[in-house]
């Protein structure tokens, strides 16, 4: 037997395991993530953070994240991906323990760049492997998994974490958060021990360079399409649990009430967005047209559910908009990627989806530092949920007019 049709026999019992672990992976990325916009009302207080000093502590897991998505996903492309995760996850969960630790913000910076490390390994690695192994007509459920993981991780970070902050303070949501994290190496070790081996046994060939990559327009024109779904998601991670604290009076308790319906109506949106393309898809539909028509409508409707949210007052006005956004948000995040890997192809995907992660998380570096000028200079949030409802409006507008045709690109030769 050759070493691909091992490779195919091992993914055909494998594959399964092994997306379901990457999907819980992201979750735990995003609980582990967003646990420092939970901890913020008390956080932010003992350390003695200005807004703007919080914006650049939440920026700070950007910038190593943002530009080190290059290089992992050109190794991605070159070495085993399998191995690559475990390693991540190792250290991006060490770095969410000892955050519970830190007593200043020089600390705390240094640990979220530590953060951003380890995390940057979750869209390139995910990307790679789906493009190798998960066929056409079962993109959609496959990255719906990631999807539904990416809102469902902060749903559980700020349920969990909200009762952890209300019970015993915010250092317990970083100790008790990255311990469980640590646990997923288990599990992992195991399910993609058969795929490991192969991996090992012959490493991935004919990889496309990322100065190749670099030259392709489309590339770039998706990584500003990132970019523009990015900026609200990283808004409303970040700062919705101040907001609805410190601006509309709610309590810690129904701030996680709120927080968790909007990131739950995501996820489940996600598992059923991705579960009807992959049918339209099964039926004959185009799949390049119903990815960019979800991407569209996904975008439209986030950006008009934020700017909606600075003009509600009430708890159910709130949540309403809140529920619109999640349904908004799970249409963008089953299909971004999902069309990145449609134009990559395996041999390319993860060095792509690198470069347009990176792209599009300089969102995450300049977005929250300029929510927090905002706040400190003005003394209010509108102007900061009208330009995150503005990009994604302009995202919308993007996906319909700019985004060329859908297709595999043409990466040349190999190098």
């Amino acid at each position: 037997m050759t070493l691909n049709a091992a490779a195919n026999q091992v993914s055909g019992k494998r594959v399964a395991w092994v997306v379901i672990l990457i999907g819980l992976s992201v979750l735990l990325n995003y609980v582990d993530r967003g646990a420092i916009g939970v901890a913020a009302p008390l956080m932010k207080q003992e350390l003695g953070l200005s807004a703007t000093g919080f914006g650049i502590a939440v920026s700070a897991f950007f910038w190593v994240y943002a530009p080190l998505c290059l290089l992992v996903g050109w190794l991605c492309d070159r070495f085993c991906v399998y191995r690559m995760f475990a390693a991540g996850i190792a250290l991006w969960a060490l770095a969410t323990m000892l955050t519970g630790f830190v007593s200043g913000i020089g600390l705390l910076i240094a640990l979220r760049l530590l953060l951003g490390l380890g995390e940057s390994i979750a869209f390139p690695g995910s990307s790679k492997i789906f493009a190798a192994q998960v066929p056409a007509e079962h993109r959609g459920s496959a990255n719906a998994l990631v999807g539904a993981a990416l809102a469902f991780g902060p749903a559980v970070g700020t349920l969990a974490g909200g009762m952890i902050l209300d019970a015993g303070g915010w250092r317990p949501i970083f100790w008790i958060f990255g311990a469980v994290t640590l646990l997923w190496l288990v599990p992992w070790h195991y399910a993609s021990a058969p795929l490991r081996s192969v991996s090992v046994a012959q490493p991935v060939v004919e990889p496309v360079s990322l100065g190749r990559l670099a030259k392709m327009p489309t590339l770039w024109l998706m990584g500003a399409a990132h970019f523009m779904s990015n900026y609200g998601f990283y808004f409303l991670l970040a700062w919705l649990p101040l907001y609805l604290i410190n601006t509309l009076g709610f309590s810690i308790a129904e701030m996680t009430v709120l927080t968790t319906l909007s990131f739950t109506a995501q996820g489940i949106s996600s598992l059923v967005c991705g579960r009807l393309s992959d049918r339209a898809v099964q039926r004959g539909a185009d799949e390049a047209h119903v990815r960019r028509w979800m991407m569209a409508i996904g975008q439209a409707l986030y950006g008009g559910a934020i700017i909606g949210i600075w003009y509600a007052q009430g708890p159910f006005a709130v949540g309403a908009l809140l529920t619109i956004a999640g349904i908004a948000g799970g249409l963008v995040s089953v299909n971004l990627f999902a069309v990145a890997q449609m134009f990559a192809g395996p041999r390319a995907a993860g060095g792509w989806v690198g470069i347009q992660n990176a792209a599009g998380n300089v969102s995450g570096i300049i977005g929250p530092v300029i929510t927090g000028l905002i706040i400190d200079r003005l003394g209010s949030y509108g102007y900061a949920f009208g330009i995150a409802g503005l990009v994604s409006l302009v995202g919308a507008v993007w996906w319909i007019w700019v985004i060329p045709p859908i297709r595999i690109i043409d990466t040349g030769q190999p190098v």
